[in-house]
């Protein structure tokens, strides 16, 4: 199951990549389709695999993207891992709920890094991203629910 989330992780980045940006975003939106595979394995097989898809995601973006996408792609993907394992095992938040709490934390962790390696003016971005989150998120717990749903229901 690891090495399918894995590789789910890294085939929807890559469809990511492949998008062309929306002009009406700021650089480097993306609408977070790979961390459907981390949320799911945070639900499915808790930290350590939400933890090793997101490693994996993030080398597979270094190796094909470069040094600050996988540095990006690494520090939005171990917050968020850590994050939704959290809010997961809490039982308080659905799929949905913890796919939020998952997109806010990956921004939140990605505009760090840039603010490191750019300087602070990536904050003027931060109510934009914020907003994106709510959507990326929800979308992100809806599809990560569903699957989860129908894995159940293939299982039993």
């Amino acid at each position: 199951m690891l090495g399918l989330f894995a590789a789910l992780a890294a085939a929807l980045s890559a469809f990511e990549g492949a998008l062309p940006p929306l002009p009406f975003l700021p650089p480097g939106a993306k609408a977070g389709l790979s961390n459907i595979a981390v949320l799911v394995a945070a639900g499915e097989l808790g930290f350590s695999g939400a933890l090793s898809v997101a490693l994996f995601k993030g080398a597979t973006a270094f190796f094909t993207r470069g040094a600050v996408a996988g540095l990006m792609s690494l520090s939005g993907g171990l917050v968020s891992a850590f994050i939704m394992t959290v809010a997961a095992k809490n039982g308080r938040f659905g799929f949905v709920g913890v796919g939020l709490w998952g997109a806010l934390f990956h921004n939140l962790a990605q505009l760090a890094v840039a603010w490191l390696l750019i300087g602070r003016a990536v904050f003027y971005y931060l109510p934009v991203f914020m907003l994106l989150s709510l959507c990326t998120g929800s979308v992100t717990g809806l599809v990560a629910g569903l699957t989860v749903s129908a894995m159940r229901t293939i299982k039993n």
